[in-house]
């Protein structure tokens, strides 16, 4: 199995990279959110790997981060979830939201997520909620107030995609720059463009 990747990012595209080590290209599947931290093609890239072997496929999944592969594995370990839909989920909300989301029982937050219907995310609180341990952060983590939840409902119908889209508002929001709604979207707007 393998288990890590270092090499160069030869190519980058929506949820998936293709890694070349030592003239060997491992096509990759990737979150937003590890999309979001590589480089350009032709960075230096390292990433852990989730080898999934099925019966017609050999398919490799990359994370940036421990948390992301552990929340991978874990949802895949759910009855009805696939390698698809724990990558959706993991692109559609950023890691460790969903893991707050999960332990909380939060079906609304979950099922926000594209691809998400009542019933998985049901599911996935029923199986995980205690076998997740709680986030550390949950001092930091940000407030939920309508006025947060309407902008990024407005990036949202812009066509950005939801990390993108709580990345920017959070980091707007820390720095108590906006204080209505249209001040917040257009700093947002400025944060996704960077």
């Amino acid at each position: 199995m393998i288990a890590r990747l270092r090499g160069q990012l030869a190519e980058k595209q929506l949820q998936r990279v293709v890694i070349d080590v030592a003239g060997v290209g491992y096509d990759v599947s990737v979150p937003l959110s590890t999309l979001y931290a590589l480089g350009e093609p032709g960075a230096s890239v390292s990433l852990r790997i989730h080898t999934h072997v099925r019966e017609d496929a050999f398919q490799l999944f990359g994370f940036a981060t421990a948390l992301e592969q552990e929340l991978f594995e874990r949802l895949i370990g759910v009855s009805g979830i696939g390698p698809k839909v724990a990558l959706a989920m993991l692109s559609g909300i950023e890691p460790t939201d969903l893991r707050r989301a999960i332990a909380h029982a939060d079906i609304t937050r979950l099922t926000a997520i594209p691809g998400v219907g009542k019933k998985t995310a049901e599911r996935v609180v029923l199986e995980l909620k205690d076998r997740l341990p709680l986030p550390g952060d949950e001092q930091t983590a940000p407030a939920v107030t309508p006025l947060r939840d309407d902008v990024i409902s407005a990036l949202m119908n812009l066509g950005y995609p939801r990390a993108a889209c709580d990345k920017a508002v959070d980091a707007v929001v820390a720095s108590g720059t906006a204080a209505d709604f249209e001040a917040l979207l257009r700093q947002a707007l400025r944060q996704i463009a960077r």
